[in-house]
């Protein structure tokens, strides 16, 4: 569904992310780690044709993606930010229809079916009681899962998720952590998500890719490639791996 072909990217003459090759499919979740500065956010920005690779080719459904218009990707992938705060008090109902905009156009409003998409998108993710609060005044895990379900609201094949837990405390990082995995595991979407937690890909990643340098340093199944020898090379920190029936976990050692 998504390929990536030795893509290159930066800003004037710098080259921030480098020679990237990276394949993803509808059920598979992919989860990115890598130190700050890393270029994973400019990574990003190319995949969701913001700007434009310096070199290499980024197919969505074999389809070169700057070749397609923004409607056109908007029906394939949805894009979760780390966080928003729109400049108006909208009611969640308003933020989550927003992403019915690809198939309303532009100077259509929502039909029936389009609100009652909303409101059966809003009940899957049992945030239904939220319909009618203002995004601005509920807490930052409801405030996640609205933009989870806003992407959602595209009909997409694709979710693209800037850590979608920065920010949460421990409770709601594992609910919208548990939303995540059963998005993928039960609707087939395909999942891209950078995070800074290696413990959020046992959780709910088929793949990692583990980032140095602006490169790809390791890439493929997490129980081959999350070690803590992996770890130390691209974070410098010393961990212990625990790995017990249904826990496994890595934990720094200080």
């Amino acid at each position: 569904m998504l390929q990536l072909k030795n893509v290159c990217n930066g800003y004037k003459n710098e080259k921030v992310v480098k020679n990237i090759n990276l394949t993803v499919k509808q059920g598979e979740a992919v989860c990115i780690l890598g130190p700050n500065g890393v270029g994973k956010t400019t990574l990003f920005k190319t995949i969701l044709g913001f700007i434009k690779p310096k070199s290499g080719e980024i197919l969505l459904e074999g389809k070169n993606i700057f070749s397609m218009d923004r409607r056109e990707i908007a029906k394939i992938i949805g894009y979760v930010p780390q966080g928003h705060i729109p400049p108006f008090p909208y009611r969640v109902k308003e933020v989550v229809i927003m992403g019915r905009c690809p198939y309303i156009g532009s100077f259509g409003s929502p039909s029936l079916e389009d609100e009652n998409f909303v409101d059966n998108l809003l009940n899957k993710l049992k945030i239904y009681d939220l319909r009618d609060k203002y995004y601005t005044e509920i807490s930052g895990g409801e405030r996640q899962l609205v933009l989870i379900a806003r992407a959602l609201a595209q009909e997409p094949k694709l979710l693209i998720m800037d850590e979608p837990t920065s920010n949460l405390d421990f409770g709601n990082q594992i609910r919208v952590l548990e939303h995540i995995r059963n998005l993928v595991t039960y609707s087939n979407i395909g999942l891209v998500m950078t995070t800074h937690h290696p413990n959020h890909v046992f959780l709910c990643g088929t793949e990692v890719v583990l980032m140095k340098n602006g490169e790809v340093f390791k890439s493929g199944d997490p129980l081959k490639i999350m070690t803590k020898e992996n770890l130390k090379e691209i974070y410098g920190v010393s961990t212990c791996f625990i790995d017990e029936e249904n826990i496994k976990a890595f934990v720094p050692i200080i």
